[in-house]
């Protein structure tokens, strides 16, 4: 942006030196549809991303909440049912605390890790076969119903992480910028001297606003995270121990 801010105003002074103070006719038209057209699109990406933040950290908290019910609804399985299926829910558990805490690839957050996968499916049909036999009939209408809600709930957690605005819109945000600021430097140019007060604060905050946007929507890979959520979810991995 710093560039063509310096690219437009000397593009805007060549023009200058050449037709007067005619140069600037009609731009300031061009030039109020290219700032609303930024304007529209940085709040429409901010909005998005902020909402789409929230939803994640709801997403967690719902599924450390059915997590919580799952656990509590082994207990209306006989005493000696209780003990494997406790085991491979504490698997399970386990497998999503590790794919939360250990260090992997960007690239391999979006997609559900072989544990994870092993042990709910583990943990399903060590249900199953609890509740299947005459003693645990009473825990099938309870348990098998919280499970699959807790199992839901962690894969809506899993895909809402996949969940953004198509790369047009990030591509035209960066293409508006890279426009208004060609635009604002040939504006500059009505001026003998650069305004690095407004070059600087200009390309700036644009430049934030988008690192703030993109930072939002991807929230396991940036600044801000909600890493911090899942201090729950380890409170919650101990307490079952």
């Amino acid at each position: 942006m710093l560039a063509l801010l310096e690219l437009g105003r000397r593009l805007g002074l060549r023009e200058r030196a050449k037709h007067g103070a005619n140069a600037r006719s009609g731009v300031g038209i061009v030039d109020g549809v290219v700032y609303s057209l930024l304007g529209l699109l940085v709040g429409f990406t901010f909005s998005g991303a902020a909402d789409r933040f929230d939803s994640r950290r709801e997403k967690i908290g719902d599924e450390v909440h059915r997590i919580r019910v799952g656990w509590e609804g082994i207990d209306i399985l006989p005493p000696e049912s209780q003990m494997p299926v406790r085991a491979g829910f504490r698997r399970y558990i386990d497998a999503l605390y590790a794919s939360d805490t250990i260090e992997r690839d960007p690239s391999d957050k979006f997609i559900e890790a072989a544990e994870i996968a092993s042990a709910r499916h583990s943990l399903w049909l060590q249900a199953v076969a609890a509740c299947t036999v005459p003693s645990g009939e009473r825990a099938r209408l309870i348990l098998l119903p919280a499970l699959g809600e807790m199992f839901v709930a962690s894969e809506r957690e899993r895909l809402a992480r996949r969940i953004h605005p198509p790369i047009i819109v990030y591509l035209m945000l960066g293409l508006t910028a890279l426009a208004a600021a060609l635009l604002g430097g040939y504006a500059f140019a009505s001026t003998p001297t650069r305004n690095w007060t407004y070059m600087l604060g200009v390309a700036a905050a644009v430049s934030v606003s988008t690192y703030v946007i993109l930072d939002l929507e991807y929230p396991r890979i940036g600044l801000f995270r909600v890493d911090p959520l899942h201090q729950v979810l380890a409170d919650l991995h101990a307490n079952l121990k």
